[in-house]
């Protein structure tokens, strides 16, 4: 049971969080404030040329035309490599992509270039009289290779190729010997921005926070694994109008304001329904609450020491959310942006691209009836043009290659609207170009109750995201005592052990039950199945992991001696089967960042 413990912990180990505040750079006021939603927006790629903003000059990225590559360990890649060689020698006047494959069924990989070679050479008078013949040359005219064991053609040209076994398990003996970081993808870029979790102040943290705070970190840790520089951006709700209601009502419950803590304010949910109550009921409480937005965008002392002391409240108890997941993430929040905005829009303006509509500025992109809002008809900013400055200090400033946005599938024509715009402006490459710096959208579906609808209490409150991890944790506990004392092991297992082992298993069957469904569609949340040590779960994984070093245990082998000095062999059909498995670990990654498939 501790090797579970140890299996549990490297799944979801809570470590400290590293989450700092970034204040902005000046109290500029602008115009009107705005207050970033639960599904708020993200936006675009920012800038070109040389762009000055308050006292700070920086200079874009220049666009660089390259692809993702798999890492040296890819078999796939290597493959392709002498499948390239063989399709210049089989026609050597047609230029073509190596479209190589996994292929269980007949051999390891395939190549499927036959049938679409000799669909554009027929009646050319070329000697190959069908694609099997096209397929028998590909196979005759492939380089030798140690990677190799036989080949064979099948159909219309498919080419079977089977791997050579002593080339499989040295290949499995590198990985151990030379560690696993050596089959990272290699990307064409050196630093990314991921902009993912992103809760609102003085709001608890939800169930719909779930899957972006899940999916981002995972792609964080992927590009991170990969080499590149990855910017955890959490970009928070700070600023807006609704911290002039939540400040007057800070100020009016509690007159000595300055020297409470948190637990006197309470619930923070509880306090903001509480304010929202005055707002919309008493209309002298409104026009203080409205007043107070104008003050605290002015800098007065006062409202930014009351801004803050709700932030720190509200930061604190998402800290203890991000450590629970094992998440590591900055705050930039939008105040932190709020300076950058009127210039951001003084440039596209002087492009040409910002027009008034009814009252409205706005940016009008082809393909779409409505526009896009970037200064309210009242003069205030939102969504857009805080989304716009923070992009722009992004690319300028952070000097960010590649910028994503992990937010839910409903905000994908928001973010095909900005894109278009940074397009017209020049910001950013045309994407068919394949050129960086580009940005990206990671959209996700909902997480639904098992009535089909959005997750929710009984008494239809959006679910808490705390409350569901304190229930992972009780329900991981009570399979784990009632597993302890079914084997008599309880009394083996310290206090200690009991809780960081329930945490580990707990929370890490929250995460994976979110990962391994397809991100973009919904999905139904369950602790029965993601808790269950059977099928597709967590659980089954830390079980098979705690078995497997059971069986090393029991060896008495040094492991570290048998990587360096251990045979690999793959005489069995299983054994092979997993080499495979294993070498085919490089593709993995490479698949996952170039197309987001998770």
């Amino acid at each position: 049971m501790r090797a579970l413990a140890a299996a549990a912990s490297a799944v979801a180990a809570p470590t400290p969080a590293r989450l700092r505040l970034r204040l902005p750079l000046a109290p500029r006021a602008p115009r009107s404030g705005h207050c970033r939603a639960a599904s708020s927006s993200r936006l675009l790629r920012v800038s070109c040329s040389t762009t000055t903003m308050g006292d700070e000059t920086s200079t874009s990225v220049p666009a660089q035309e390259q692809e993702p590559a798999v890492g040296a360990g890819s078999v796939k890649q290597q493959l392709s490599r002498l499948v390239i060689s063989s399709l210049r020698a089989t026609v050597p006047e047609v230029e073509v992509e190596p479209m190589v494959e996994v292929s269980a069924k007949f051999a390891d990989y395939q190549c499927n270039n036959a049938m679409g070679l000799w669909s554009k050479i027929k009646g050319s008078g070329t000697s190959f009289k069908n694609p099997n013949a096209i397929g028998q040359a590909i196979a005759k005219n492939l380089p030798s290779s140690d990677i190799i064991e036989s080949t064979s053609v099948a159909g219309p040209g498919f080419v079977n190729i089977t791997l050579s076994n002593r080339w499989v398990a040295k290949k499995i003996q590198d990985m151990l010997v030379n560690g696993i970081n050596t089959w990272a993808p290699i990307l064409p870029v050196k630093r990314a921005v991921i902009d993912f979790s992103s809760p609102n102040i003085a709001k608890e943290m939800h169930v719909g926070h779930l899957r972006s705070t899940i999916i981002g970190d995972t792609l964080a840790r992927m590009f991170e694994f990969s080499n590149v520089n990855v910017l955890r951006r959490n970009h928070v709700g700070d600023w807006g109008t609704q911290f002039g209601m939540l400040i007057e009502y800070l100020f009016e419950k509690f007159p000595n304001w300055q020297e409470i803590g948190s637990q006197a304010i309470g619930d923070l949910q509880i306090f903001y329904k509480a304010s929202k109550h005055r707002f919309d009921n008493d209309q002298e409480f409104k026009e203080r609450a409205q007043q107070g937005v104008v003050r605290l965008q002015g800098g007065e002392e006062k409202y930014r020491e009351a801004w803050k002391k709700i932030c720190d409240i509200s930061r604190s108890e998402f800290d203890l959310v991000y450590k629970r997941l094992n998440v590591e993430l900055e705050e930039m929040g939008e105040s932190f942006y709020n300076p950058y905005i009127p210039q951001v829009l003084a440039e596209l303006s002087s492009k040409g691209l910002i027009q008034e509509s009814e009252g409205a500025q706005v940016i009008f992109i082809e393909g779409y009836q409505i526009p896009l809002i970037v200064v309210k008809r009242d003069g205030g900013f939102n969504y857009a043009s805080t989304d716009l400055a923070a992009l722009w200090y992004r690319l300028n400033v952070e000097k960010a290659e590649w910028i994503i946005y992990v937010t839910d599938v409903g905000q994908q024509q928001h973010f095909e609207m900005f894109f278009n715009a940074a397009k017209m402006a020049g910001w950013l490459p045309d994407p068919k170009e394949k050129k960086y710096p580009k940005t990206s959208h990671v959209g996700f579906g909902l997480v639904l109750g098992s009535d089909g609808k959005r997750f929710r209490t009984r008494s239809t409150e959006v679910v808490r995201l705390v409350e569901l991890l304190d229930e992972a944790k009780s329900r991981s506990k009570s399979e784990l005592l009632q597993r302890l004392t079914e084997n008599g092991k309880i009394v083996d297992w310290t206090d200690e052990e009991l809780e960081q082992t329930s945490e580990a298993v707990g929370y890490g069957a929250v995460k994976y039950a979110d990962l391994k469904n397809n991100r973009l569609t919904n999905y139904t949340f369950s602790f029965e199945q993601m808790l269950s040590d059977k099928g597709n779960t967590a659980v089954y994984l830390q079980y098979a992991h705690a078995r497997i070093c059971s069986i090393i245990r029991k060896s008495n082998k040094d492991v570290e001696e048998l990587k360096m000095s251990g045979a690999i062999s793959l005489d069995h059909p299983d054994e092979r089967v997993l080499g495979l498995y294993l070498i085919r670990f490089a593709e993995v990654p490479f698949i996952t960042i170039s197309e987001f498939y998770l």
